[in-house]
Order: structure tokens, then sequence, then C-alpha cells
């Protein structure tokens, strides 16, 4: 079974966009500094992105692919919006563990989970090895959370914290089996 990880940013308040959606709250990418937060080091020890169709859709207003070639799969049961020609995209649904199952069975190793109901449902069933989330200085007082409802309590372990003069805040955990 391939493992499964969560790299993702919230406001300190805990919500990873606003109630429609938006993203406008993350400070956009300062190219200057040459700082990514770690995401190209976690980029290189992935092999799948899973992702559900809302934060599939979301990235396609990014302006460009920043996935590569990489292999994303869109949780969806709908047609998509076609990918850029240089994606490597499709689509699949059903029950997290069958998903993982099947990736598993083509080759897949390390898959990164995003979108903020994609990973509450994989979390859920057990199928998250690693979380890895970074908190931005704001309060948004509402929107979409990162974490819902879980049937039983999820015991983490604490793997490293680091921060960054702009007040980021970025915490690794291992979830406990």
């Amino acid at each position: 079974m391939p493992t499964a990880s969560v790299f993702i940013a919230t406001s300190l308040d805990g919500f990873i966009a606003r109630p429609n959606g938006d993203l406008d709250w993350l400070p956009p990418p300062d190219a200057s500094s040459g700082e990514d937060f770690g995401y190209e080091a976690f980029m290189r020890t992935i092999d799948t992105l899973v992702m559900g169709r809302g934060t599939y859709e979301k990235v396609l207003t990014f302006g460009s692919w920043p996935y590569g070639p990489r292999k994303v799969v869109v949780l969806t049961n709908r047609p998509l919006t076609a990918p850029p020609k240089s994606a490597n995209v499709e689509t699949m649904a059903g029950d997290p563990h069958d998903i993982v199952r099947t990736l598993g069975e083509r080759g897949a190793e390390s898959l990164y989970v995003d979108g903020g109901v994609t990973i509450q449902r994989f979390l859920d069933a057990g199928l998250i090895q690693r979380l890895i989330i970074t908190r931005i200085p704001i309060l948004l007082g509402d929107g979409l959370p990162l974490f819902g409802r879980l049937g039983r309590d999820m015991r983490l372990e604490h793997v490293d914290t680091r921060h960054w003069p702009n007040g980021f805040v970025q915490s690794e955990y291992r979830v406990r089996s």
C-alpha cells in the first residue's frame, strides 16, 4: 500500500479557504527570497497526487499547471474541465481504501492527498500517515476547515516544527495507528 501525506496551509483558526473556496488570504510567493517552505522537498517524496474536484478546479485558476507530468488523480463522478496538455490527470471515485489499493496496484508508492473533504475522508479511513501543516498568521473567522468530525480520537506524534520571520509556523506530525 502506498503511504499518504498531507502538505497544506491553514489560517491560524484552522481554515484552508474562505467559505466560497477563495484563497486570496494566502500571501503570494516571494520569488526573491527563494523560500518555498519545504514544498519542493516534499514534492520530491511523492509520485501521485490525490485531490478532490473542487481543489482541481481551483488549481486550474492558478495560470500554470504546478505539478508537471506527475500523476494527478481527481476524485469525482463527473467529467472534468480539460487539464493542460502537459498534465497527467485521471478521475477515480469510490471508497478511499479502494482508491489507495488501486493506485498501489498501479505502482504508486507515495501519495499527496489534497483538498479539505478528501483529506478528511482519507484521514477518517486511517489512510494518512503524515501531516505537514503550515499555519499562516491570519484569522479568517469562517471558511472551509481542514478538519471535520471524526468517528474517534486520532493521536498524532509531533515530528518537527519550523518557523520563519514572516510568521509562518509549520508542524509535521505522524498519525499514530
